[in-house]
């Protein structure tokens, strides 16, 4: 593995600003400090020229579609996306065909990810009403997490026997992320307006078939479950300011049994954007209100919400342009979640220190990721470079993901991220991959 020097870099990490250089062998960092001369001729260094080096994002919810359903994405072309978004480790869901529900289709993954990733991986491991035997299988320490789809949002994964989901969740030591919907709440809204408008209800009514009602029921469920069995939990992509009751901020991330994250979108769109980009800001949980969207972002800067992720979940243009009913929700985030979240910064809504806390550190904090999430010696170089003062625009020719279109077209983002290292191997520079695959399987210290 090369050497590198990065030089006269804003190093943001652990709530601070310092100026300074990184020295990476080996593909971990080897020193920090004010300056650093190389030491060998083989040095390969960068000039940061004052922009800023943050660690690599850490993704702890994505779907790149691997295996089955390949025709919208794979880990490969997915992967390559989140680098170019400084993205350096994803975490995958179970929803794939087929569904990562044994141990066995597990396992299939991870080998996939070590021929094809361009970004470090690891994968959930799907529950179902009846795989608790292999639930029980799994090794923590290989594992991220398991999921359950507590909503019928994303395939035949619905865990909807109240016995059961107990069991569940007194049986396993590790982290439970939820999706959280009513679907008895859903599918009653969805027939009430079926009967009005067949199936091309307008697009408006997402969030109130999808609404703050069923979310709340749902996600209260859960928490009361978890306070109950002692349970770790970890509540996905929140939408509602009612959800936020159920959460605190008073105790440290690592004494807290049960945490929650925000997705981009639910920080970016809101139900006035429904109208100029109709489905393709259909998600699950719906796009809601301003109100709403201003009240996640007040939680994430409170504490109240620990991480920020993405939820990305492409599919090809043809299905999203479908009416309602038939258009599945999701779209792809992972190239331009963090330039989105830089442009809220801009905005002055949120500091450089607090995205880096909820993107990198709280997510290896959360997850217990093995030597991630931050800038440190000893840790693996995942670092992303970015210049903070150089505008572009979201078009069709500069979009890596398979599906081939973005929420964000025409969108001018200010800032621009120039440089993307995983385990100290450069893997992006300037709106081009390198071509280099050196994504490793995230480990962890549990």
């Amino acid at each position: 593995m090369e050497k590198v020097l990065i030089k006269n870099a804003n190093i943001v990490n652990e709530g601070k600003i310092i100026n300074g250089e990184i020295y990476i062998e080996g593909g971990v960092i080897k020193e920090i400090a004010e300056q650093i001369s190389a030491k060998t001729p083989d040095v390969r260094i960068f000039d940061a020229e004052g922009n800023y080096v943050l660690p690599g994002v850490i993704d702890d919810q994505v779907h790149f579609r691997e295996p089955g359903l390949t025709h919208k994405a794979n880990i490969e072309t997915e992967s390559r996306a989140a680098i170019a978004g400084g993205i350096t480790s994803f975490i995958e869901m179970p929803n794939t065909v087929p569904q990562t529900t044994t141990v066995e289709k597990l396992e299939e993954k991870f080998a996939i990810a070590a021929e094809s990733s361009y970004a470090n991986y690891s994968f959930m491991f799907g529950g179902t009403n009846d795989n608790l035997d292999e639930i029980l299988k799994l090794d923590p320490k290989k594992v991220a997490a398991l999921k359950l789809f507590l909503g019928s949002s994303t395939g035949n994964m619905l865990v909807d026997n109240p016995e059961v989901l107990e069991k569940i969740f007194s049986s396993t030591e590790l982290l439970i992320a939820v999706h959280c919907e009513d679907e008895g709440t859903i599918r009653a809204n969805t027939a009430k307006y079926k009967e009005e408008f067949g199936d091309d209800i307008p697009i408006k009514y997402h969030p109130i078939i999808r609404s703050e009602e069923a979310c709340y029921l749902s996600s209260s469920k859960a928490v009361e479950l978890a306070k109950k069995t002692g349970a770790r939990l970890h509540i996905f992509h929140l939408s509602t300011a009612k959800e936020l009751e159920l959460f605190t901020n008073k105790i440290p991330l690592e004494e807290k049994k049960i945490t929650a994250e925000v997705c981009i979108h639910h920080l970016w769109f809101s139900d006035k954007d429904y109208e100029e980009k109709g489905t393709f800001i259909k998600w699950n949980p719906a796009v809601k209100t301003e109100q709403d969207r201003d009240a996640l972002l007040k939680a994430l800067l409170d504490d109240k919400i620990d991480v920020v992720a993405t939820d990305h979940a492409p599919h090809t243009k043809e299905e999203k342009s479908n009416v309602y009913t038939k258009a599945p929700s999701g779209g792809p985030l992972v190239q331009h979640a963090l330039p989105a979240m830089l442009e809220l910064y801009h905005q002055g809504k949120i500091s450089l220190e607090k995205i880096v806390e909820k993107m990198c550190h709280n997510p290896a904090r959360l997850f217990e990721v093995e030597k991630r999430g931050y800038i440190k010696e000893g840790y693996y170089a995942d670092l992303v470079l970015v210049d903070l003062n150089s505008p572009w625009t979201v078009k069709t020719e500069n979009i890596l993901y398979k599906c081939g279109w973005s929420p964000f077209e025409g969108t001018t983002f200010k800032s621009r991220i120039t440089h993307t290292f995983v385990n100290g191997s450069l893997a992006y520079h300037n709106f081009k991959p390198t071509g280099v695959k050196n994504g490793a399987r995230l480990t962890f210290n549990r």
